[in-house]
């Protein structure tokens, strides 16, 4: 009998592909926490859409049975875009690294985020290029030494993916952490769950390549957001993300709103566009004349 929506479990979204990811690569948690999340969420495996880029990170679309579309590099935002708008009843999901979408891919985030575009994307934050063998990234630490940095980094800061997103308009924003699936698993159910543009940022270490922002050196450093954080509040959102306690990461929903999605606005243009259609010609033409 074929699994109906009702009835899917975590391991009925696994395709039958073999995950390729380096032993102990946070992805595997990341991974396992979307799983989760589409079997809570009772997501249809037929109305699901997984998009994504080039990377280590963007290799996950694979190893799920939804449908899915791995695109070029950086340009995994704006092709679930064009998904979205040709069918906006599908749920479409976003993976990509911080290379993928803050470094190629950084033109576009800040368009799909101010749009409100109804996506869910999901960022595997290493600090690295892994799938080409440990260049700095966007978000790396300054200093950090890599293949094309012997002597470190010149770049006097990092780009700080939470904040960027706040900025540019996201409505839904937050922080979890590979090696926490079960708590990463209900972030990413609320993301998806939220209607607008949704960013999860997750660190998710590469252990081959970043020797020095390792899984032993976030798992102590990430704590829960104060409990009295409130969520629908952008400035102390943008205070959080940028002004963590020194040495510590927070997880979780930085910040929650709702306003209406790029789909609602051009409804409401087509809406106006059709009341208009039987205006006079002329009459148009008037109105620009100067």
């Amino acid at each position: 009998m074929t699994a109906t929506a009702e009835t899917l479990k975590a391991k009925d979204y696994k395709s039958d592909i073999r995950v390729v990811w380096c032993p102990g690569c946070g992805d595997y948690g990341v991974l396992n926490a979307v799983q989760n999340a589409f079997a809570a969420l009772k997501l249809t495996i037929d109305n699901t859409v997984c998009v994504s880029g080039i990377g280590c990170s963007s290799r996950l679309p694979y190893f799920l049975k939804t449908y899915g579309f791995h695109s070029l590099h950086g340009r995994s935002l704006p092709v679930a875009s064009g998904v979205k708008l040709a069918n906006p009843n599908l749920e479409v999901v976003v993976f990509g690294g911080d290379g993928d979408l803050f470094s190629i891919g950084g033109g576009h985030f800040p368009h799909v985020a101010r749009k409100n575009t109804d996506l869910t994307c999901v960022m595997m934050d290493n600090h690295v290029y892994g799938l080409t063998k440990g260049q700095a990234s966007p978000t790396s630490t300054p200093g950090t030494v890599g293949t094309l940095t012997p002597f470190g980094t010149p770049d006097p800061a990092a780009v700080n993916p939470l904040a960027y997103s706040l900025t540019y308009g996201a409505t839904f924003v937050a922080q979890g952490f590979s090696g926490d699936p079960k708590g990463l698993s209900q972030t990413v159910q609320q993301a998806i769950s939220h209607k607008g543009f949704s960013f999860v940022n997750i660190i998710s270490p590469c252990l081959t390549f970043n020797k020095v922002d390792t899984f032993d050196f976030f798992k102590d450093s990430f704590i829960d957001l104060p409990a009295d954080h409130d969520k629908s509040n952008l400035v102390s959102a943008l205070d959080k993300a940028v002004n963590p306690p020194a040495g510590k990461l927070y997880s979780g929903i930085f910040f929650e709103t709702q306003r209406p999605t790029l789909v609602e606005n051009l409804k409401k243009i087509n809406q106006k566009a059709k009341a208009d259609k039987n205006r006079d010609i002329n009459t148009f033409i008037d109105e620009f004349k100067i």
